[in-house]
This record gives C-alpha cells, sequence and structure tokens, in this order.
C-alpha cells in the first residue's frame, strides 16, 4: 500500500476552507491554529539547525501576514526575540491581519513599518519567515514587495516560507518576476501543485506540513491533482525476503542494451537489477561487444545476439520475470527494427527506456507488452507526445491522456519525477539531489525498476518504489561527495544504504 498525501491547486484549498467558514468554521481560530504550528516547526528548524532564538517576520497585507503574526506572538512566549516588517501600512490591510498584528504588539513584538515610497531598509536578524503573500498570490511581484522579496534573498539568512514562497503561483508554479527562495516551505493543510510544477521546485526547499484545524471531511473531499508520495514509507513497500528465496523467485531480469562502444548504459542498467534485489540478470547485448563488456561484474550472465533472430530472447523470456531495453541500443535501422521485434512479441512486464523510447515516439502505433514501464524525462517525452498532438509544452494531464491510450505505467523523470498510470492520480516523488542530473542516472533507474517488477511488485508500485529508492541514494552519496561530483556509477555504491535506511 502506497502512502501518499493529496495535492491540490491553490484554488481548491481556498474553496473547502471556504466551505469550511460557510458551515460555522473560525477564520480568526484558524489562523491561531496555523500560528502556533508554525512556531513549533520553526522552532524546530533552530533547534535543528543550533541556531539563536531570534526570528524576523516579513509582513504583507492578507492572511499570510497574519499568520506571521501569530507565529511571532507565539514565539515570543517561548522565549525567542521577534522583530517584524511590515511592508505595507495597517489601513490597506486584511481585518484578520490588522488584528493579528495587534496581538502581536501587545505580546512585546517590535514592529517596523516600510514606506512604500522609500527605499527598502531591512536589517534581518536570525532566520526569516516569510509572511508577505500567500498561495492566493498571482501575476507579478513588484514595488516594494519585490524589494522585500530580493532583500530576503540577499541576506543570505535561512529562510522558513508560510504555506509558499513569496512569488510563487501555487496553482502554475509560475515565477514572473522574482521569489522567495526558501530552506523550508511549511504548508498548510494540503501542499499546492504549483510546488512541483513550473518553477516551483527551485523555490520551496523542504517541505513540512502543517494542520490549522480543518476538518477531515473537506480534506476528503477536496479536488485531488496528483499525490505525494511519503518517503518515510519506503522500507515497508520492500519485497519481503523470505528464508527460503532462491534465485529464481528473487526475480530473473532480462536486460536488452548497448552497441558497439557504448557498453556503459547496459553495464549501469544490468548492475543496478543486480544490486537492486534481482537474483538473476542476463545481459543480451549485439555480437562482438564482448571486449567492451570485458569490465562487467562477475555476476553478470552475458550473452551475445544476432539482432536478426529473436528466437533466443523469447526462449529466455519465457522464464525470466522482467525485461529492460533500450540503454546504450543507439538508433540505427537494425536497433529499431530490433526493438519493434521485440517489443511486438515480449510476454513479460518491459521497462523501455533511452532509444528504445525514442523509436517508440517515431512510430507511435508500436504494440508494447502488457505491464510496460515507459522512463522518459521531459524532452523524450515531448518526442513520445508528439505522436499524439503538436506541443512544445505539456501538463500532467497530457502525460496521463497518453498513459491511458497505451495503457502503460509513466516515470516522467525530473526534480521532482511524477509516476503516472491508467486509472491512478499522478504520484509525486520529491527524493533526490540535483547531482542526479548527470549521464547514466536514468539507466541505474531503469535496471532498479526491472529487478523490482521481477521480485513480484506491480509496475505501478515497483516504478514508485524504484524511483525513491534511486533518489534516496542520490541523496546519501551527496553527503560524501557533493552535488559537484556525483556521478552515476556512485549510485550504484550507495544503493544498499538507501535500501537499508530506517529499516
Amino acid at each position: 500500500m502506497i502512502d501518499s498525501i493529496k495535492v491540490v491547486t491553490a484554488l481548491e484549498m481556498s474553496r473547502i476552507e471556504g466551505m469550511a467558514y460557510a458551515e460555522g468554521a473560525s477564520d480568526t481560530e484558524f489562523m491561531e491554529n496555523a500560528g502556533k504550528a508554525i512556531a513549533e516547526i520553526t522552532e524546530e528548524f533552530l533547534l535543528a539547525n543550533e541556531l539563536p532564538k531570534v526570528v524576523t517576520l516579513l509582513i504583507g497585507k492578507g492572511n499570510n501576514g497574519g499568520d506571521a503574526y501569530v507565529a511571532g506572538r507565539y514565539l515570543i512566549e517561548r522565549g525567542h526575540t521577534v522583530f517584524a516588517y511590515h511592508i505595507y501600512s495597517l489601513d490597506t490591510c486584511g481585518p484578520l491581519c490588522r488584528k493579528m498584528h495587534e496581538r502581536f504588539t501587545q505580546a512585546g513584538g517590535k514592529v517596523h513599518f516600510v514606506r512604500s515610497e522609500q527605499a527598502f531598509h531591512f536589517e534581518p536578524q536570525g532566520i526569516i519567515l516569510d509572511g508577505l503573500v500567500g498561495t492566493g498570490f498571482h501575476g507579478k511581484a513588484e514595488g516594494v514587495l519585490a524589494q522585500a522579496i530580493v532583500a530576503a534573498n540577499e541576506c543570505r539568512l535561512p529562510i522558513i516560507a508560510i504555506d509558499i514562497p513569496s512569488g510563487v503561483n501555487g496553482n502554475t508554479g509560475a515565477v514572473e518576476t522574482v521569489a522567495i527562495h526558501a530552506d523550508l516551505t511549511i504548508y498548510l493543510g494540503l501542499p499546492k501543485i504549483g510546488f512541483f510544477i513550473g518553477e516551483g521546485w527551485n523555490y520551496i526547499g523542504e517541505l513540512q506540513g502543517a494542520s490549522f484545524g480543518l476538518k477531515d471531511s473537506y480534506i476528503e473531499s477536496a479536488k485531488t491533482e496528483s499525490f505525494l508520495f511519503l518517503d518515510e514509507t519506503m522500507p515497508d513497500l520492500l519485497p519481503p525476503m523470505h528464508r527460503t528465496r532462491h534465485k529464481y523467485e528473487a526475480g530473473y531480469v532480462l536486460g536488452i542494451a548497448g552497441s558497439p562502444n557504448m557498453p556503459g548504459a547496459a553495464l549501469l542498467a544490468s548492475t543496478a537489477a543486480l544490486k537492486s534485489g534481482a537474483g538473476i540478470v542476463r545481459l543480451f547485448y549485439p555480437q562482438g561487444m564482448e571486449v567492451d563488456l570485458s569490465a562487467a561484474p562477475y555476476e553478470l550472465i552475458r550473452e551475445g545476439w544476432d539482432r536478426e533472430d529473436d528466437e533466443r530472447i523469447l526462449e529466455e523470456a519465457k522464464r525470466a520475470k522482467a525485461v529492460f531495453i533500450g540503454p546504450g541500443m543507439g538508433r540505427d535501422k537494425e536497433s529499431k527494427k530490433a526493438i519493434k521485434m521485440l517489443l511486438s512479441h515480449l510476454k513479460i512486464p518491459c521497462v523501455i527506456d533511452a532509444d528504445a523510447l525514442y523509436f517508440l515516439g517515431e512510430s507511435p502505433s508500436w504494440k508494447l507488452p502488457e505491464h510496460s514501464v515507459l522512463t522518459p524525462h521531459h524532452g523524450e517525452m515531448k518526442h513520445l507526445l508528439s505522436g499524439f498532438k503538436e506541443t512544445d509544452t505539456f501538463v500532467f494531464s497530457d502525460v496521463q491522456e497518453y498513459v491511458e491510450k497505451k495503457q502503460v505505467t509513466l516515470i516522467l523523470k525530473g526534480a521532482p519525477t511524477v509516476i503516472f498510470h491508467p486509472g491512478k492520480k499522478p504520484m509525486i516523488v520529491t527524493c533526490g539531489d540535483p547531482g542526479m542530473a548527470t549521464a547514466g542516472s536514468g539507466d541505474v533507474l531503469t535496471g532498479m525498476v526491472a529487478a523490482l517488477i521481477a521480485q513480484g511488485m506491480d509496475p505501478w508500485e515497483g516504478a514508485i518504489l524504484a524511483v525513491a529508492l534511486h533518489g534516496r541514494a542520490g541523496e546519501i552519496a551527496v553527503t560524501e561527495l557533493t552535488s559537484y561530483c556525483l556521478n552515476a556509477s556512485d549510485l550504484l555504491i550507495y544503493l544498499p544504504l538507501a535500501f537499508g535506511a530506517d529499516r
């Protein structure tokens, strides 16, 4: 069972809050609850990072500013020093923001009002709590708002954003001018889709949720855009490890990959399958690559094949549980013919990557084996969609439409990575590190997906778990190697730690 949390648009979150107010909920009580939760998380952040108990509030004119004032008041009560910079005059602010400003000052909070006709003067201390604008913001951050955002980013102090970094569109992820670069975003209620699309992922930092008292019934009624995978549940998803396990039960994976002078992708995918629990991995490669593959792991079974004849592979596929195809195969006519022939005859789950995806984009009518998993990055996804519609850009609904038509599971690789499956909402997996944007990283993921499916996982859950473990390996690796120095082969070294994390 996959544990996850709903992801909604900012508009949908506003709608269900409006339902609660219409049925008697108190906006003041909601704000008090939100501010208290924000204060607690802020205090935890300070403690975890060994920072002094000093907080600077950045306040706008709406409820986001009110949330910040409440959090500041609770922090004062807990012994923190709190300063506020309010970038608008009080008479332009909403009633809740004004009310919480009064309570903040009564608690001893100091407020500096910024006059819009003057240059923005900002002397923050400690960490910054961003309460400038919330998820209702859209358009361009301009004037004093833009000045405050730029000043906060330039001061190089840690920034915690309330609900969303100011300047990011909660529905589209667009940043039209400037936005807060948060170290942590505390989302209220449910995460917003704008965190994960457009430019949003560059700004939100770490994510942590806070409840403000909205009843579960409203959460359950919310229209879901996608789901956010809870990565702490990874260990519970791993295939069971029975004491009587044998190598065929552990999973037999076939790899069809590589081309002369290009063994790397095939070796990365094959080794990843071995490192991810597969009991046997047999790599079929074009004849003549024997020297290229001489550095292969001892455990990898290597077998050359004539690309004009698929009988040997189909014979072996009767015993195997999963196959991956495409890494490093090249784009010549012989490869295209071989891939088409194999995809039309294989009867086991097939993980389709790299050059096989290219040919599938060129020939969208190709038949695919049942339970296939496609692993495109965004550029490859555009190519796949080109067979269905003319588009320079695409959204989740375009990918979902493709998945429904082809009846496949699809891993849209990126930051974050999103997994699609027929009849399901997309699953967002945020594990990973920018250093993983390196040649060969996707080949490692391909082998991992095939191995987990071969061990009995269905393609949907196997794809999600593989992406999460792959990302976790990258996160662990960069703690020693840094994001700059990570190579795809390093992921293979850190996979055992990813599989064993939190167990």
